[in-house]
């Protein structure tokens, strides 16, 4: 399909096709709730039946009135046929009532699995992967696969089952139709693809000319509500007199997209004047046959009672069945995005080793260099570095710098785009990621907390695999006691109003610190320190780094800053600057040296001499 041209153009996407697809979401339905099926399978009969049934029921009656029986039989049989038919009638109607209402929500329980599926994978695909445009795009349109009730992969749910009850149908009814006069079969099915041809057109159009065209109109109407109604833009708007200025703009935006829904509705009132013609012709066609087999062949008055059913059936079910086909294939290409995304491939399949049994590890970089993506240039190039064990290195440098890719690469966040990094020899891509991750405690910059106790922010792990008192007891060694103590529940108190409406928030210096207390519950071997403390004062991040040096004790550590406060403690300091490490020594030496070091560090004491006077 033409709407769908650009996810062929992704070399990420994959074409399943239709019914390795139906397949794979019947196999889902399986695995996550069987008894849909099951339900389903009786409700798409059911309502087969119901299309044509009353057809049945009235040839029946019509035969007994015909006959030369008395009234009274007669009527016992009427009665008979209409009781025991409404009772059948009444059975068919509630297997089919049963069906949609006891289908609906299975097949929601059925997307809410595959959503799960879908996070999980986001959740533990490659961090360097999430940061590509073609492997978000991926994602967006799985996300878009699942996020709804009739398109993706519970809109396939529904439509298999219509087009299981078309099918149904016209099986049943191609025969009858076929009995009654075969050349009628062929001129139904070609009215019936005349107006699928029709439909198929209304949608490219519409799509082309409204959905298309309206794309910026709807991210301007939502950008007007939002400034409209937005406190954030109130003061601006009264005191610089917007209000007349706004109101135009949002009605010249109105009228736009009051336009092109107004051809839109046009269009599909036109269609459904087709569609009726169609119907009336199809009418038309049908009556034309019974009254043919009427007047030549000498049928019943009840036969063509059930045929004229049979027929009708046979033409709005082939016309439905069409237009369900179009509406399959597209939820088929959705299907695909969503199964793109879970069977992504971007990890090398390399064999790993373990991880070497020590306490100690010593850490190299040989000759690493990465580029971003679409980058003109390396955001850091041919670094050599070595960390030792129980060693203190601080990473200095201006913003820019590449101190964050350095970092990044140490985790094994990102792999270098040239050269590579050892653990006690061994290049780390060699390692299990998840294993590789737990020798590392970090703090990052931008610390995000989540609705969980506070406690469970800090150990990172499930209610009953936390340890309140030791994430107490590292909450205060990270300076939060004075705040846990004066809340309610303490420790156990939760974050964020999101969950719990008693729930707390942090200011930006507290979530460092409970960042902080993370690294300290971890316990990991090596701790690194990502600008940390940046909403903190000069003088409040030297204090805090120094009494954080003194928390973790023998293990290694790796300070990143643009402000020099954790240097003086540290046994080693590496100077980056446009992507290169440029100086590299302890605080003393590279003060000697009166490099760009030494000078980024006269500057800053002036700041900190200044702040200690005036503390004073």
């Amino acid at each position: 399909m033409a709407e769908y041209k650009d996810r062929k153009d992704n070399p990420l996407h994959r074409e399943f096709g239709l019914w390795n697809n139906a397949v794979y979401i019947l196999k889902k339905c399986m695995r996550y709730c069987p008894s849909v099926l099951v339900i389903a399978l009786v409700g798409l009969v059911c309502e087969s039946i119901l299309t044509y049934y009353w057809g049945i029921i009235g040839k029946y009656v019509i035969d007994v009135i015909q006959t030369d029986k008395e009234i009274e039989e007669s009527i016992r049989q009427i009665l008979f046929i209409v009781l025991a038919g409404g009772a059948a009638a009444g059975l068919i109607q509630f297997g089919s009532t049963y069906s949609r209402n006891k289908t609906w929500y299975r097949y929601i329980y059925v997307r809410m699995q595959l959503i799960t599926e879908r996070v999980d994978r986001a959740l533990r695909i490659n961090y360097q992967m999430l940061e590509r445009p073609d492997v978000l795009d991926v994602h967006q349109r799985a996300t878009s696969a699942t996020n709804s009730n009739n398109n993706g992969v519970e809109g396939m749910m529904h439509i298999m089952y219509s087009l299981g009850i078309n099918l149904v149908t016209l099986a049943v009814t191609a025969v009858s139709v076929t009995v009654l006069d075969w050349r009628l079969i062929f001129i139904l099915v070609g009215l019936a693809v005349v107006q699928y041809i029709y439909h198929k057109k209304c949608i490219r159009t519409d799509k082309e000319e409204v959905w298309d065209k309206l794309a910026t109109t709807w991210r301007q109407v939502y950008y007007m509500e939002r400034v409209t109604q937005d406190f954030d833009y109130a003061k601006e708007i009264r005191l610089y007199h917007l209000s007349d200025f706004l109101m135009g703009k949002q009605q010249q935006i109105y009228e736009k997209r009051w336009e092109k829904l107004d051809y839109h509705y046009g269009l599909w009132f036109r269609h459904g004047i087709i569609l009726h013609l169609v119907f009336m012709i199809s009418r038309g066609f049908i009556y034309a046959a019974l009254f043919f087999a009427i007047f030549k062949k000498g049928m019943s008055i009840g036969s063509f009672t059930l045929y004229l059913a049979l027929a009708m059936a046979f033409s709005r079910s082939m016309i439905e069945f069409l237009h369900k086909f179009g509406d399959f294939q597209r939820a088929s290409l959705e299907v695909d995005d969503f199964r793109s995304f879970m069977e992504l491939d971007l990890e090398d399949k390399e064999e790993t080793v373990e991880l070497p049994e020590t306490s100690e590890y010593t850490i190299e970089f040989h000759n690493v260099s990465y580029r971003y993506l679409e980058a003109e240039k390396d955001a850091l190039k041919n670094l050599n570095l070595t960390i030792r064990p129980g060693e203190k290195l601080a990473v200095v440098g201006l913003n820019g710098a590449g101190k964050t890719t350095m970092i990044k690469l140490l985790l094994r966040l990102y792999d270098p785009t040239e050269g590579y990094i050892t653990l006690n020899g061994i290049d780390i891509r060699r390692f299990d990621r998840e294993k590789y991750y737990k020798l590392f405690a970090p703090v990052f910059q931008d610390v995000e907390v989540l609705a969980f106790p506070i406690a469970q922010n800090i150990s990172m792990k499930a209610k009953e695999k936390t340890d309140a008192d030791r994430a107490y007891s590292c909450a205060v060694e990270a300076g939060l006691k004075e705040r846990i103590d004066s809340l309610p529940n303490g420790v156990m108190t939760e974050v964020l109003k999101v969950v719990d409406e008693d729930g707390v928030d942090f200011s930006g210096g507290e979530k460092q610190k409970l960042a902080l207390a993370r690294a300290l519950y971890k316990g990991a071997r090596i701790v690194v320190l990502d600008e940390p403390t940046s909403a903190l004062d000069a003088i409040a991040e030297q204090r805090l780094y120094e009494s954080f040096d003194s928390m973790i004790g023998n293990k290694s550590a790796v300070y990143i800053s643009h402000r020099l406060a954790s240097t003086r403690f540290c046994d080693k300091i590496a100077m980056f600057k446009d992507g290169e490490m440029i100086e590299y020594g302890s605080h003393d030496e590279l003060m000697k040296m009166r490099g760009e070091y030494a000078h980024m560090f006269e500057i800053q004491a002036q700041y900190y001499q200044r702040q200690e006077g005036e503390a004073q």
